[in-house]
């Protein structure tokens, strides 16, 4: 900057520093790491929260089709075999953060180990996962909500689309703004969740938890193989408990050093807490035989049970309730901390925009912010924040990403056959056939409610990136295309500047200064002739004014085709294939975007024709408005003779 010029920030950049904070520079990236306890708050919230509706989601499936039999016999069993892939997971993603310590989310370890186009399939797999984790969550929370205020119900998708905006706002504040601003709520529902678990099982031991009757009707399930599908069917339900689970194998940067250590205990305070609350909700559901309602949540009625009806039993139940509603709304942050960098490593690859690969002021990758909060509120507006109509679009996308992952893994520790191989293949491939047997169940049983939708929204998408790939691959051949012959090219013998004039004006002026600060063989003003009249008097105020130095070419434009005739003259010149022509077009700008919408954008159009010519060139030579003072008398004068 030199030491006489002012160089003010713009309107833009002060508005962006008084929402979000002042810029931070490159070199601060390493201070906005995490600590493993916001960390846990930051990448957890989605697989915690997730144990606020996975028991009801077993129970919406079970209880209207087998009744008291949901409670005696299989709803904790359903849930033990999901602690157990979960347990598998946890185990499978240890070796993962081992093996890839500086990220290794399902692309990483996919594109390393089966290629780019399997990588495609996990990672899109996983965004669209993230995009729906945004539009469940929020949606849940709404839904906590509106059953303790059935009044906010007609206002749920603005409440929801408000929610999805602060927490976009949080994360593009940076990494540790987040975690601040969401480790209270997540921290607030774990301590509620083990508390009234462990009131509950205390209670049920000293015999003083209340049971409410069995249903005393008796359901015919037909034929025994029902049971096997309704089984399954409850299970891929209760999946949606194993969303998240990823996304600190993800995260790894975040973390502080050393970060593959933080993220690995990390991830196993995360396992411990989820399988142990997973089970406990669902032990005290079957003995309390809460059965899943439109108004009241099950989280809710076991909240009640356990706490009873005095004053500090009811203090703890709207503890809970609020808990669960924040810890709802704000799972969300775990798809805005993933899904950035996630798609940040498909652009790196050119398979999606390079706009994503940007950290933006406050060092996050602020474009797949935004992307992700606006691709979340079209769901919601589209699902008008309905939980049961975007449930079953959930699970199946994590599931597949679970599979390619462990699969990827497996492959790496047989090729690889590093200390301990065995043991990693014996994980990763347990995992690997694990998730893989969840995936196809999911597919099967939810296909008809809507998982057919994710299914067919995967490949297109990944069809469509892998186009996107070949599209910068092409660009890349191009521009590397023999650099060196084209630095060593001679120089072409003659150079010739046009200044295209519309008016004699201080823009057009500037323009013409600045034609002959080039010191080209020919400088020319070019006038394209759509308005007789008014070439004539342009061309009789230049004789006037004596610009004898560049010399005015009026140019026929009967047909008012003022880029064919302008490229014509751009042609002539380039005809004799020795000469290089520069066009400089005044453009003015202004102040206001709102002054912009007053004038046409002649100038973008011309530019965008004449370039498409070998060895033409276009500047733009700025006028800005308000450059100069006026007096009131000079104005005043201009208003009587224009008047005149």
């Amino acid at each position: 900057m030199g030491p006489g010029i002012d160089l003010p920030e713009t309107s833009g950049y002060r508005l962006k520093t008084k929402v979000l904070g002042p810029a931070l520079h490159t070199d601060q990236l390493e201070h906005e790491r995490l600590g493993k306890p916001t960390a846990l708050a930051v990448f957890a919230s989605d697989a915690l929260s997730s144990t606020a509706y996975a028991t009801e989601e077993i129970l919406r499936v079970l209880v209207p089709v087998i009744g008291f039999l949901a409670f005696t016999s299989f709803v904790l069993p359903i849930t033990l075999a999901l602690v157990t892939v979960l347990v598998i997971l946890i185990f499978s993603y240890r070796q993962t953060i081992k093996a890839y310590p500086s990220a290794g989310g399902a692309y990483i370890v996919t594109k390393d180990n089966l290629g780019l186009l399997p990588a495609q399939v996990a990672g899109v797999a996983l965004l669209t996962d993230y995009i729906l984790t945004v539009a469940v969550s929020t949606s849940a929370g709404m839904a906590a909500l509106y059953s303790a205020i059935p009044s906010v119900y007609p206002y749920r998708v603005p409440a929801a689309l408000a929610c999805i905006a602060l927490i976009a706002w949080g994360n593009l504040r940076g990494v540790k703004e987040s975690g601040r601003m969401f480790a209270v709520p997540t921290y607030a529902f774990v301590v509620s969740m083990f508390v009234m678990v462990g009131i509950g099982l205390f209670r049920e031991v000293t015999g003083t938890l209340h049971h409410a009757p069995l249903p005393t009707q008796h359901y015919d399930v037909g034929v025994k193989a029902m049971y096997f599908f309704l089984l399954l069917k409850a299970f891929a339900a209760g999946g949606a408990a194993m969303t998240g689970v990823e996304a600190i194998s993800n995260g790894v940067p975040a973390f502080k050093k050393p970060e593959a250590k933080n993220a690995t205990s990390t991830l196993m305070v995360m396992g411990a807490c989820l399988g142990s609350m997973f089970i406990g909700i669902s032990f005290l559901a079957a003995k309390l035989h809460t059965v899943p309602s439109e108004k009241v949540t099950v989280i809710s009625q076991i909240a009640r049970a356990t706490f009873g009806a005095g004053a500090a039993g009811h203090i703890a139940f709207y503890f809970v309730q609020a808990a669960t509603m924040l810890i709802l709304v704000l799972a969300a942050n775990t798809s805005f901390a993933d899904f950035p960098r996630l798609a940040s490593f498909h652009a790196d690859d050119a398979f999606m925009p390079k706009q994503l690969t940007k950290r933006g002021h406050r060092l996050v990758f602020s474009n797949g912010i935004v992307a992700l909060a606006i691709a979340a509120s079209v769901l919601v507006v589209v699902f008008q924040a309905n939980v049961n109509h975007l449930i079953p679009l959930y699970a199946i996308g994590v599931f597949t990403s679970f599979t390619l992952s462990q699969t990827g893994m497996a492959v790496r520790h047989i090729k690889l056959r590093e200390p301990g191989w065995r043991v990693g293949l014996f994980i990763n491939g347990g995992g690997a056939l694990a998730t893989g047997v969840v995936t196809i169940v999911i597919g099967i049983v939810k296909f008809p409610e809507g998982a057919w939708f994710i299914m067919l929204l995967v490949p297109i998408m990944v069809a469509l990136l892998v186009r996107l790939n070949r599209q910068y691959e092409s660009e890349s051949v191009e521009l590397a295309h023999e650099v060196e012959a084209a630095l060593s090219a001679p120089v072409l013998r003659r150079h010739a500047a046009l200044v295209l004039v519309s008016d004699l004006d201080r823009p057009t002026a500037k323009a013409l200064q600045y034609a002959r600060s080039l010191m080209a063989d020919e400088v020319r003003a070019v006038h394209a002739a759509s308005d007789p009249d008014k070439a004539q008097l342009l061309a009789e105020r230049w004789d006037q004014l004596g610009m004898i130095r560049v010399p005015l070419d009026v140019v026929d434009c009967p047909d008012r085709r003022v880029e064919r005739s302008v490229l014509d003259v751009v042609a002539d010149e380039l005809a004799d294939g020795n000469t290089e022509v520069s066009v400089l077009i005044p453009r003015r700008e202004y102040t206001h975007w709102w002054h912009r919408l007053l004038h046409d954008r002649t100038a973008d159009g011309l530019a965008r024709t004449i370039s498409r010519l070998p060895h033409a060139n276009v500047t733009f030579v700025p006028y800005h408005f308000g450059s100069c003072e006026i007096s009131a008398e000079e104005r005043d004068g201009y208003h009587q003779a224009h008047h005149h």
